[in-house]
C-alpha cells in the first residue's frame, strides 16, 4: 500500500484541513477571483532529504481534484536550496486554501527524513541501523514513521500490539513473578502471545544474562556506555539482536554503532523535529 492509499493519511489530511478552516477561507474569498488560475511551486530553501511529497499532492487533490500536480522530486531524494518538490496548476483559490496544510505536513516529514539521514550517515559502515520510536506526534505516527524510512532509517513497532517490549515498569507491575527473573517474564509473555516478537530492556549484565536465557528476539541495552555495549555484544554472541537506547545523540551515535549492536533507537527523530523551510511560490 502506498502512502497515498493509506486511509489514516487521508484522515490526517482531512482533519488538518478542517482545523485550518479550509471550507471558509475568508481572505481568499475576499480577494481572489474564484475563476482565476495560476501555477505555483513548492521548493526548499535549505539542503534536505525529501519526504511527504505524495502527502502534499494528496492534500491539494483533497481540496480540489481538478488541480494538475507534478512531482519534480521523490521521497528519499537529497535536495539543494531552490529545488522544486511539487508544481501545482489550476484554480488559484484552491492552491491558497491547501497551501498551509500541505506545507505543514511536508515540512515536518522532510525534517524527520533529513534528521534520520544525518544519523544514518554518521554510522555508515558499522552494520548498525537507526530505529525510530513511538515518541511521535499524536495522530501523525503513520507520517512520522514513513518519513524515517525516507531518511534511511528503520521502523520499530508501529503500536503496542506489534511486539512485547518489557521495560522496568512492566516488571514492577508483573503479577505473580519475580521481577529479577527476566527469563520467566519472557516465557510468560511467549505463552500468552506465541508468535509475537519479544524485546526486553536491561540495565545490567545480570539482567542481560537472565533475559538471554529465554532467547527473546531482541534485548534493549538501556543507557549503557559504548564500552558496556561492546561487552554485551560479546555476552550475547549473536543469540539475539541488540538495540542500544537512551540518551544517544549525534556526538555519541558512532561509538554506540561501533560497539557491535544491531540497532540504535533515536527518539529525537520524531519528538524533536526541526521542520525544513519549504516555500510555495506563485509564478507571476
Amino acid at each position: 500500500m502506498s502512502i497515498q492509499e493509506n486511509p489514516a493519511v487521508l484522515r490526517v489530511i482531512k482533519e488538518a484541513l478542517a482545523e485550518d478552516g479550509a471550507d471558509h477561507d475568508v481572505t481568499t474569498l475576499a480577494l481572489v477571483d474564484p475563476n482565476a488560475t495560476a501555477r505555483a511551486d513548492i521548493l526548499t530553501r535549505v539542503p534536505c532529504r525529501a519526504a511527504g511529497i505524495p502527502v502534499g499532492e494528496l492534500t491539494f487533490r483533497t481540496v480540489d481534484p481538478t488541480l494538475e500536480i507534478k512531482a519534480l522530486a521523490k521521497d528519499g531524494d537529497d535536495l539543494n536550496p531552490g529545488d522544486i518538490l511539487l508544481s501545482i496548476t489550476g484554480c488559484a483559490a484552491s492552491i491558497l486554501i491547501a497551501e498551509r496544510t500541505a506545507l505543514n505536513l511536508m515540512q515536518r516529514m522532510t525534517g524527520i527524513a533529513t534528521a534520520t539521514r544525518h544519523y544514518t550517515k554518521l554510522i555508515e559502515g558499522t552494520g548498525a541501523v537507526i530505529l525510530d520510536t513511538r515518541k511521535t506526534a499524536p495522530g501523525l505516527r503513520v507520517l512520522d514513521k514513513y518519513a524515517v524510512k525516507a531518511g534511511g532509517g528503520t521502523n520499530h513497532r508501529m503500536g503496542l500490539s506489534d511486539m512485547v517490549l518489557m521495560k522496568d515498569n512492566h516488571r514492577k507491575l508483573w503479577r505473580g513473578g519475580d521481577p529479577n527473573r527476566l527469563d520467566q517474564a519472557v516465557e510468560a509473555a511467549r505463552a500468552k502471545f506465541p508468535g509475537i516478537p519479544i524485546e526486553v530492556e536491561v540495565e545490567t549484565f545480570d539482567e542481560l544474562r537472565s533475559a538471554l536465557a529465554a532467547s527473546p528476539e531482541w534485548i534493549m541495552l538501556d543507557n549503557m556506555p559504548p564500552a558496556q555495549m561492546a561487552e554485551a555484544v560479546k555476552i550475547v554472541n549473536h543469540r539475539c539482536k541488540l538495540e542500544a537506547s537512551g540518551g544517544i545523540n549525534e556526538q555519541t551515535v558512532r561509538a554506540a554503532a561501533e560497539s557491535g549492536v544491531d540497532a540504535i533507537s533515536i527518539g529525537a527523530l520524531t519528538h524533536s523535529v526541526k521542520a525544513i523551510d519549504l516555500s510555495l511560490e506563485f509564478h507571476s
